[in-house]
């Protein structure tokens, strides 16, 4: 019996493969554009200024991100780059490397995406732009591998950008077939209206509390006579605790007739202890940013400071934020090294994360010294 080899079936020459698990969207192009600003990013954006520890976490996580260098093989080529990574122009009015990433990490974490263009200019220079995400959108292609930057057009269409070679793309903790990326501050928003609900009940109460009111109530006794200018007497009551309020900084006597009865409004109330909810509500915020709380200005401890685990857990947030964001520095190195005629893989060098108390770290290495001393006097 003869058994023939099946003949195999190969993709046409360019055509895209095309996953199996990928979904099938049943409404065609409707369902392929997604937004790099949707709607919780302006939330993200009011949380910010709304709360402003919430802020200050993401500008910790900026800073504590840290320099680089890069290095290429060529010595000649690394002068020219180590000049241009210093004075390369940002958006028009900035310059340098670090300032492109400053606003680039700050988009990255906020709104979970972040977006920059390369702009070459003339006699081999290149500028640097970080992209509005507003006026983006991802488009899936043909299939899930594929993916198109557009930009919005006059009439709010999406256009596929001429040159998406040019453009930079991060995200952060997408999910699984999810273009875009995920901001740290998910999750944050309902933790966050509860605490701004503490923070406004308690200036309303301190309000009330700094300006008084007071309660002033006239008792007429059980003659007919007081029963029958009951009203006249209270309007006069009134006038006369009017004029003794408004005379501002001026001491003014109150005068009646009759028993009156004057009280603070609200004074037998005891305000609600707010410590321990708004510490609640912080220890969220707190957990979700990842860093130590006496980072963020928070003295919950008398002896508070950052353990040996702390150190590194924040470490690794650190350095899966690098890791992001390291493939686009590479990219603009490289095409600019292109632009001069230059070859060549590039290297991207972190600067080494300290985290540590250097006390602390100073003993470990005397502990280190002694116990190698007397294990070579012992043998």
């Amino acid at each position: 019996m003869i058994f023939r080899k099946r003949k195999q079936t190969l993709s046409p020459a360019g055509a895209a493969s095309v996953p199996q698990t990928a979904p099938q969207q049943p409404y065609g192009e409707l369902m392929r554009y997604t937004p790099l600003a949707p709607l919780e990013g302006r939330l993200y954006e009011m949380l910010r200024e709304a709360v402003p520890i919430i802020d200050a976490a993401i500008v910790k996580l900026i800073r504590l991100t840290g320099g680089f260098t890069v290095s290429c093989t060529d010595g000649q080529a690394q002068r020219l780059l180590d000049e241009f990574l210093t004075n390369v122009p940002v958006g028009g009015c900035q310059k340098g490397i670090a300032a492109f990433l400053d606003t680039y990490f700050d988009q990255l974490l906020t709104f979970g995406t972040a977006a920059g263009e390369m702009v070459p200019l003339a006699t081999g220079r290149m500028a640097l732009y970080n992209a509005p995400l507003c006026a983006l959108e991802l488009r899936r292609g043909q299939s899930a591998l594929q993916t198109t930057i557009c930009r919005r057009g006059p009439s709010g269409e999406a256009i596929p950008v001429p040159h998406p070679e040019r453009v930079l793309l991060s995200v952060l903790n997408p999910h699984a077939g999810q273009l875009s990326g995920n901001s740290i501050l998910k999750g944050l928003p309902f933790i966050s209206k509860i605490l701004l609900q503490i923070y406004q009940t308690i200036g309303l109460n301190w309000e009330r509390v700094g300006n008084v009111r007071f309660a002033v109530t006239y008792k007429p006794h059980n003659d007919a006579m007081d029963r029958a200018f009951a009203k006249e007497r209270a309007l006069q009551v009134a006038k006369e605790w009017g004029e003794a309020m408004n005379a501002g900084g001026r001491v003014k006597d109150f005068v009646a007739v009759g028993d009156v009865d004057i009280r603070v409004i609200g004074a037998d109330n005891q305000i609600l202890d707010s410590e321990v909810p708004v510490r609640q509500m912080l220890e969220q915020i707190v957990a979700k940013t990842g860093l130590p709380p006496f980072l963020l200005g928070l003295s919950w401890s008398s002896t508070e400071r950052m353990s040996v685990q702390q150190a590194d857990l924040l470490t690794s947030e650190i350095t899966a934020i690098r890791r992001g964001v390291e493939p686009v520095v590479r990219r603009v190195c490289q095409l600019w090294l292109r632009l001069h005629g230059i070859a060549g893989p590039v290297e991207v060098d972190w600067e080494d994360i300290n985290l540590q108390d250097l006390v602390e770290e100073a003993k470990a290495g005397l502990y280190q010294a002694q116990t190698e001393q007397i294990r070579r006097e012992t043998t």
